[in-house]
């Protein structure tokens, strides 16, 4: 979606070219990716024809955020149902920070959606001793796995990152102390955790500073790696031959459709520039979308080279 339209200064429909740069929703995010690899793949199809030695295959889905039910993992089931195997797949998620060429995702952190409620008693602000305070113990359990890190991170991830998101009372008035307190919190993960024992986790923290609390958690993906090997190779020596770049290869940012292709192949990720993805007046630079386009087309030629070889 856009958001409020009125936040543009283009119609984020149109694919308004301007200075450059292309401005409308997904582009950067990740329409020109589609475009730029469905560009390549034509040119590649077209210098060696139909009997290159593999096939190509495009996976386009609709549906792609948040819990994504009814995208790639329809699609991924019909394929396991076909008995179709998959040997390598790029996903084009915009990857690079300020720089076309500069990173390559060969991960990614898990999410845990969370929401923390204490429990305590209600009572008169001017009585404290005989209420039970639950904000103070939300306060020193958010604090708990907040100050003292839940890990410190591996070669490939940084340290597993809690981030409150918001705290409800529901008490407007200064003289009441309320009888629940509720925060919801984010927690982007590495793979030292799955999500249950993150949640084994977060609750030793909490059952050490006592009362009541009932947590609620839904992991919208566990972490994965594919550690560096030929397919990320691949794209890494397609990037310098294009760009004379060198990526970084990377786990940061947030969750893609990639969590669940991992399980059925080799994956690496690789697209436009993420400054503008999900912001009014998203854009890309038009010189951009012809490079990636060549990109890709030169991760085509070395992966079907080596597959020949092989």
């Amino acid at each position: 979606p856009v958001g409020d339209a009125g936040n543009w200064s283009v119609d984020p429909f149109e694919a308004l070219v301007k200075d450059g740069r292309l401005y409308g929703r997904g582009a950067s995010d990740m329409k020109t990716a589609i475009a730029a690899f469905t560009a390549a793949t034509a040119r590649f199809l077209s210098e060696h024809g139909p009997d290159f030695g593999g096939s190509i295959s495009l996976l386009i889905t609709g549906d792609e955020e948040g819990a994504a039910i009814n995208g790639t993992v329809k699609v991924l089931d019909w394929l396991q149902d076909q008995h179709q195997v998959i040997d390598a797949c790029l996903v084009g998620e915009p990857t690079n920070t300020d720089t076309l060429g500069d990173t390559i995702k060969i991960g990614r952190r898990g999410s845990m959606n969370s929401v923390l409620t204490v429990q305590g008693t209600s009572g008169h602000a001017a009585y404290p001793q005989l209420a039970d305070n639950p904000i103070h113990r939300l306060m020193a359990m958010l604090t708990a796995i907040i100050d003292t890190p839940l890990d410190e991170g591996t070669a490939h991830f940084p340290a597993s990152q809690p981030v409150v998101t918001s705290i409800d009372v529901g008490n407007p008035v200064t003289n009441v102390i309320p009888a629940t307190a509720t925060a919801n919190f984010n927690v982007r993960f590495n793979d030292l955790h799955s999500g249950d024992s993150l949640v084994a986790l977060l609750r030793q923290r909490f059952d050490a500073i006592g009362g009541e609390y009932d947590l609620a958690v839904r992991v919208s993906g566990e972490p994965f790696l594919t550690a560096p090997g030929p397919l990320a190779a691949t794209v890494a020596a397609a990037v310098e031959t294009v760009t004379g770049r060198q990526a970084e290869f990377s786990t940061s940012g947030g969750t893609s459709d990639a969590r669940f292709i991992k399980d059925h192949c080799p994956i690496a990720e690789f697209g436009m520039i993420n400054d503008t993805a999900h912001k009014a007046d998203e854009n890309a630079a038009v010189d951009d979308i012809g490079t990636l386009s060549e990109i890709y087309q030169a991760v085509l030629e070395r992966f079907f080279t080596d597959s020949a070889k092989g």
